[in-house]
């Protein structure tokens, strides 16, 4: 497929890969430009329609995925899929839920879990990951590798 978002499009992260992430809430009307060819909403109860694949992470505001192993299989295929894809994820403000997703995937790329947080504020948005706990998941997320 290689269509992946522009570098500089709204909410994208550049992944140490050159993968294209793109992060947003969901209760912001959809940025214009192309559609994601795949996302991962990141939500405690069922996301609406869209029309473009989507899965549906079951994830509480300000807290953690309510199935780890089921969190993991979907970040692992959004990043896999981020390679030539068009990936997003999103939550409802496109902060804490969306930036420690993000910062899951920074460490599936390479960077170390310790960093991720920090690499994800600098790149994305400068108060992602919002509790101790989502920071504390990131430190403790497998990367795979």
């Amino acid at each position: 497929m290689t269509e992946t978002w522009e570098v500089d499009a709204p909410g994208v992260l550049r992944l140490p890969s050159g993968r294209l992430v793109r992060g947003r809430a969901l209760r912001r009307p959809l940025p214009p430009g192309p559609t994601p060819h795949y996302a991962v909403h990141l939500l405690g109860k069922e996301p609406p329609e869209v029309s473009w694949e989507a899965g549906w992470l079951r994830w509480p505001d300000f807290r953690l995925p309510s199935d780890d192993a089921e969190a993991r299989e979907m970040l692992r295929t959004a990043w896999l899929r981020a390679a030539d894809e068009r990936v997003e994820v999103a939550c409802g403000g496109g902060r804490g839920r969306t930036g420690t997703a993000l910062a899951c995937l920074a460490v599936l790329d390479g960077v170390p879990a310790d960093e991720a947080v920090a690499f994800v504020r600098r790149r994305y948005h400068h108060r992602a990951v919002e509790t101790p706990w989502q920071r504390r998941y990131v430190r403790r997320f497998p990367s795979g590798r």
